[in-house]
C-alpha cells in the first residue's frame, strides 16, 4: 500500500490525564520516570497499523502555576515541536485558583488550582475535525469519563470515522471501556515507550534542548 492510500489518524491527548497517569505509575515503578522525557509523535506512531499514518497529534494541556514545573514543561514541549513540526499542535488551557474549605475541624480555606478549558477544547476539536472530515480515524488518549459524551456523539453521528481510546498508565474508565470501541492500555506496551525516549540533549537547527535534571 502506497503512502497516499494510507488512512489519516489524528491523536487527541489529554495532557493532564496523561501526565498524572505517568506520575502515578512512577510511584510504584520508578524506572518509568524516564518517560517524562519522551517524543510524543514517535510514541503514538508506534500504535498505528500498517495502513495508517499520523495526521496531527493534538496535545491539550495548561501551564502550571509552579515556575519550575512550567519551565520543565516548556522544555519538553519546545523540544517536541522542534522535532515534529506541523505533526504536533499544542493547545493551552489555564489553571484557575479555586478556594477550598477544609472539611476537618479547622474549617480553614486554602487555594487549589483547577485546570480549566482543556477538556472542552479537546472535545470540540475532535467533533470539529469529524465535521470537516479531516481524518479517517480518531484516537483519544485519556482515561477521563468526561469524554464519554463526545465519544458517544462521534460514534453515533460520524459513522465514517473510526474511534479508538488509549488509556494512559494507571488510568482506566469502565464507562469508556464498555462503549464498544477499541481500547488500548498504554502501560502494557513498555517497549514502545523505550523506543520513544529522547536523547539527554536534542539539537535541532542549532538549538539544544536539554533534559531537565529533575527527570534524571
Amino acid at each position: 500500500m502506497t503512502l497516499k492510500n494510507k488512512k489519516t489518524v489524528n491523536f487527541y491527548v489529554d495532557g493532564f490525564n496523561f501526565y498524572y497517569g505517568l506520575k502515578d505509575i512512577t510511584k510504584a515503578k520508578p524506572d518509568w520516570r524516564k518517560f517524562y522525557w519522551i517524543d510524543f509523535v514517535k510514541l503514538f506512531e508506534q500504535f498505528l497499523l500498517d495502513d495508517e499514518e499520523i495526521g496531527t497529534l493534538h496535545y491539550f494541556t495548561a501551564r502550571p502555576k509552579n515556575t519550575g514545573k512550567t519551565a520543565r514543561q516548556n522544555i519538553l514541549m519546545n523540544c517536541n515541536k522542534a522535532i515534529n513540526g506541523s505533526k504536533m499542535k499544542i493547545h493551552y488551557g489555564k489553571y484557575q485558583d479555586k478556594p477550598i474549605t477544609c472539611r476537618a475541624s479547622c474549617k480553614e480555606t486554602f487555594m487549589h488550582w483547577e485546570e480549566k478549558q482543556t477538556d472542552v477544547s479537546l472535545a470540540i476539536k475532535m467533533i470539529e475535525e469529524c465535521h470537516y472530515n479531516n481524518c479517517q480515524k480518531i484516537i483519544l488518549v485519556s482515561g477521563d469519563s468526561d469524554f464519554l459524551p463526545p465519544l458517544n456523539l462521534i460514534k453515533n453521528f460520524y459513522k465514517n470515522i473510526e474511534l479508538t481510546v488509549m488509556f494512559p498508565p494507571c488510568k482506566h474508565t469502565t464507562s469508556i471501556a464498555t462503549l464498544g470501541i477499541p481500547i488500548v492500555s498504554m502501560h502494557d506496551h513498555k517497549p514502545k515507550w523505550n523506543k520513544s525516549l529522547l536523547e539527554n540533549v536534542v539539537e535541532v537547527n542549532g538549538v539544544k534542548h536539554r533534559k531537565p535534571v529533575e527527570w534524571s
